[in-house]
């Protein structure tokens, strides 16, 4: 981790992709698959959930292609498929055969496509405002995928679309957020992953009944009742097609369960990666 800048963490070669990672904590391997929001990082998504986790497992958080410090070639298309390859050469360069993954709203779909497509390298699994199964774009992540950079329209999205509680949010959260939305190259990549008409990013993201129904691990659901970005819906469909799965709701919470409800999801999930729940 860089002194200057904690979302700097390690670098590996993953393919083409040099990926930005953090690796704290021993045990047990976990993966966090960060979400999709405008200057996200995996250290921005999860540095709550590295805390309380990595005391007990080995706790592995890389920047997906065009987000945070991973560093990308000229020309790169991104799509579902390059996310997961990145991932795949991810855990072969360290070394990991299984892990444990947690997917984040987009995150979500990549721990899904990696337990659909690469089953025998996932060991548990769990969702949390995911995306990754067919449903309407809302408004709020059309405003979210829409970001055009100013500090009042993140300072706005932050408080109006992310938190439920939008006292959570604090001047400094904002500008750090906006400040990693206007880093070189950040804008041009984020634009160009999810462009209008932005159905077709959610299509793209879908997995199929028949591909979801094929996961055979155990699996947690998360989700925030109040969520602007990722409908309610799409949890309760998750838990209608993957077999051995649970779900739990929190109340008075949004998008940004792991930031609004921090202790207790962070409790669910340690005891849930220890077969308490």
């Amino acid at each position: 981790m860089s002194e200057q800048n904690p979302e700097i963490g390690q670098s590996v070669q993953t393919g083409d992709i040099v990926t930005n990672y953090h690796d704290i904590g021993e045990g047990a391997p976990v993966l966090l698959f960060h979400g999709s929001g405008p200057g996200v990082s995996a250290w921005a998504n999860w540095r709550l959930l590295i805390a309380a986790l990595s005391p007990k497992f080995r706790v592995l958080a890389p920047d997906f292609a065009g987000f945070g410090y991973s560093r990308v070639p000229d020309g790169i298309t991104y799509s579902r498929q390059v996310w997961l390859d990145q991932m795949i050469a991810f855990m072969d360069a360290l070394g990991i055969e299984k892990a444990s993954v947690v997917g984040n709203s987009f995150g979500g779909s990549m721990a899904l496509s990696l337990a659909i497509h690469h089953p025998e390298r996932v060991d548990k699994v769990i969702l949390m405002g995911a995306a990754g199964v067919p449903f309407e774009l809302t408004e709020g992540l059309d405003r979210v995928w829409g970001y055009e950079p100013s500090l009042e329209t993140m300072d706005d999205l932050m408080r109006s679309t992310f938190a439920y509680d939008s006292s959570l949010i604090t001047d400094d959260l904002v500008r750090m957020r906006y400040e990693a939305s206007v880093r070189p190259g950040a804008q041009e990549a984020f634009s160009a992953m999810f462009p209008a008409p932005r159905q077709q990013g959610v299509d793209g993201l879908a997995h199929t009944e028949a591909e979801v129904r094929t996961i055979g691990h155990r699996t947690l659901i998360v989700h925030g009742r109040d969520d602007k970005v990722i409908p309610l819906s799409n949890s309760t469909t998750l838990l209608d097609w993957i077999d051995d799965s649970q779900l739990h709701v929190f109340g008075h919470c949004g998008h940004w369960t792991q930031i609004e409800k921090a202790a207790p999801f962070a409790a669910l999930v340690g005891d849930f990666l220890q077969g308490r729940v």
